[in-house]
């Protein structure tokens, strides 16, 4: 066999090999983009929503998008057992000092389960976790929530807005309305789509 092609006959199956491993890598999923905005108009499944930044924005929405109400609640029903989502700032002693506090459905536990940064504002964080004890604190209610790779201390001052998400439908989504899009997906022309919108009732805007 001549020497070009021992050597393709060696390099070739590593090369194939490679490809095969990294194919992963490459299949990025499409990025995401978090909405918070005001619905426009609305043109079939096409909504036109300006950001809290100012910024005009065309969203369509999937066939089978769910829509949930945000609703304000009683700070009264978050108790032991909850599934709760707390954005909050960061205290010097390690709690976190809620800026609001999303109660979720049953049939959401477990979604988005965890501590992260938040862009509610800068340096803003987001919980999501099942409440394990509250109690009454000079500075407003302390709970205790739990997740799968820790715990957080989290302190609700009073004038907290304290929101449940409640099952509505497309009917809700109209001129006026105040929304959140958790996760907007960019496709690869540039547009977005959105499988889930979050829309206050009452004329509420979404803290979160």
């Amino acid at each position: 066999m001549p020497k070009t092609w021992s050597l393709i006959s060696r390099v070739l199956p590593a090369s194939l090999m490679v490809m095969f491993v990294l194919g992963p890598v490459w299949a990025q999923p499409s990025p995401t983009v978090r909405i918070r905005g005001t619905i426009e108009a609305i043109d079939g499944s096409l909504l036109a929503v300006k950001s809290r930044e100012g910024t005009e924005m065309k969203v369509r929405l999937t066939d089978n998008v769910a829509v949930f109400g945000v609703a304000k609640t009683a700070i009264s029903e978050i108790k032991p057992g909850s599934y709760i989502g707390v954005s909050a700032m960061p205290e010097p002693d390690g709690t976190q000092r809620a800026l609001a506090v999303q109660i979720f459905p049953e049939s959401q536990r477990g979604v988005a389960e965890g501590f992260r940064p938040w862009d509610l504002r800068p340096n803003s964080t987001m919980t999501n976790a099942t409440v394990a004890e509250t109690v009454a604190g000079t500075d407003g209610q302390i709970i205790l929530v739990k997740y799968k790779d820790g715990e957080k201390k989290v302190v609700v001052p009073p004038d907290t807005p304290i929101v449940s998400f409640i099952a509505g439908d497309r009917s809700e989504l109209k001129p006026g309305a105040r929304i959140i899009i958790f996760s907007a997906t960019r496709k690869e022309d540039g547009s977005l789509e959105a499988a889930r919108v979050n829309v206050g009732r009452d004329g509420i805007t979404p803290p979160m």
